[in-house]
């Protein structure tokens, strides 16, 4: 897939032949998920799922700096009806599904507040880069919900149990710095300059890499994860040996031996 429609909420930009950067582009609502950003997100998770063509890695940030994403637009959802707010929510469950299940890489850039939906989003990313100034917070039990994107899971998988707990029972907000110790964020920049340059040169690095042998790799991880020690080794094994057969493999192990850089053709 080398062309993508226009979105309302989101600007895309292809970087290179092989990145794409991805920004929520609501700065002025604080980059918060209405209606159209649910219908837009799902299109592009879709869409990168099924099909990614040359798209090897995404960097998904915000517009703005304030603000990563605010979480659900409650202007938009302020007087709706409960069965339009399920609908609504049901569109925004497959986005995070279709976000989750994506076979390309997503980084996460954080260039400023994550709450609700906005730090589910960031759960449901591959990995985290943050500025330093950035807040996260699963804030929804203050407004007599809960999280619904998947945050009851994501949030106490990279951070345990114990901890996913008292932040979401709290509704508390924490920093950057807090969220690299307990492991939601892999680094911390001390600019959104910083931030963007080094999540983009991570994904060059995982761009330069064999973009089928990325993909087994996140299904293994990904799926591994939700069952016990040996069948997620199963599922290993699996996944490598579909790997075997491809080109990808016989021309990294060529490369290697003629002293090369290797050019990979996800065949």
């Amino acid at each position: 897939m080398s062309d993508f429609p226009t979105y309302e909420t989101l600007r895309l930009e292809k970087i290179g032949d092989h990145l794409l950067k991805v920004t929520l582009d609501r700065p002025a609502a604080l980059n918060a998920i209405n209606t159209q950003m649910g219908r837009d997100t799902l299109d592009l998770w879709t869409r990168l799922g099924a099909e990614p063509g040359e798209i090897r890695a995404v960097v998904l940030t915000g517009a703005g700096d304030r603000a990563f994403c605010a979480g659900g637009d409650l202007k938009e959802r302020n007087g709706m009806t409960s069965e339009a707010w399920r609908a609504q929510h049901e569109l925004f469950e497959r986005s995070f599904m279709a976000l989750l299940e994506s076979q390309v890489p997503v980084i996460a850039a954080v260039n400023g507040h994550a709450y609700g939906g906005g730090c589910e989003t960031v759960l449901g990313c591959d990995f985290v880069y943050a500025v330093k100034s950035a807040r996260f917070a699963l804030s929804e039990t203050r407004l007599g919900i809960m999280p619904g994107g998947g945050g009851t899971q994501t949030l106490a998988r990279a951070v345990g149990e114990r901890r996913a707990k008292e932040l979401i029972f709290t509704a508390r907000p924490f920093s950057a710095d807090e969220a690299e110790q307990w492991g939601l964020v892999n680094r911390v920049c001390e600019t959104t300059a910083d931030l963007l340059d080094q999540a983009l040169a991570t994904a060059g690095e995982i761009a330069n890499n064999a973009p089928l042998a990325i993909r087994q790799a996140k299904k293994s991880i990904h799926h591994g994860l939700q069952v016990d020690l040996l069948t997620g080794y199963r599922f290993e094994i699996e996944a490598y040996n579909r790997l075997v057969v491809t080109e990808d493999r016989l021309e990294g192990v060529s490369a290697f031996n003629e002293k090369r850089k290797p050019v990979f053709r996800a065949r």
